[in-house]
């Protein structure tokens, strides 16, 4: 997996429970952000999917048949 640089800026008082809890852990704050916002993201994806499943109980979202969409665009 390739990496990217991003700056960011936390709260004075995120940032020393940031350090705090890496040293606590021997793990460089990289890692412990890295692994905050894994775990936000899978958190994040439970809510998208509800929200999805939602609008679709709802009427906001319609469902299509995938065969049926492939046979309209001439896939087999």
């Amino acid at each position: 997996m390739s990496t990217v640089k991003k700056l960011i800026s936390f709260d004075s008082n995120i940032a020393a429970e940031l350090e705090a809890v890496s040293e606590a852990l021997h793990i460089s704050q990289k890692e412990l952000v890295e692994r905050a916002l894994d775990f936000y993201f899978d958190h994040t994806d439970s809510i998208v999917a509800q929200k999805i499943s939602e609008d679709v109980a709802n009427g906001k979202v319609e469902i299509h048949d995938a065969d049926e969409i492939f046979k309209q665009l001439g896939i087999e």
